[in-house]
């Protein structure tokens, strides 16, 4: 097994989880119920992790995450307030509103 991606966000791996599994490639979480020992070990020790259960996976896995990685957020205007926001804030910086209430501006 190798490790082929972490974050801290365990949404994120979950969704790298699925563009890997999406190929028909067996992977594996670990640190999946690790958030007990928050505090106990630092931070990064608990982030969830994506394995490649078999090593001959792993370079296709990795051409997979990369085009992930990639992928360019588009910037979304809010709608409460018609602030321009990048694609990465899930809230608008100015009025705090929600992405979910937006409009994606080209």
């Amino acid at each position: 097994m190798k490790l082929i991606y972490t974050h801290a966000n365990n949404f994120i791996v979950l969704n790298a989880k699925n563009i890997v599994e999406s190929a028909s490639i067996k992977v594996f979480l670990k640190n999946e119920y690790s958030t007990g020992a928050v505090g106990e070990l630092p931070p990064v020790e608990n982030w969830l992790e994506l394995w490649v259960v078999e090593d001959l996976h792993y370079e296709r896995a990795q051409q997979l995450l990369e085009v992930f990685n990639t992928q360019e957020l588009a910037d979304w205007g809010c709608v409460k307030c018609s602030e321009i926001n990048g694609g990465a804030f899930d809230f608008c910086w100015n009025c705090e509103a929600s992405s979910h209430y937006s409009e994606t501006v080209s």
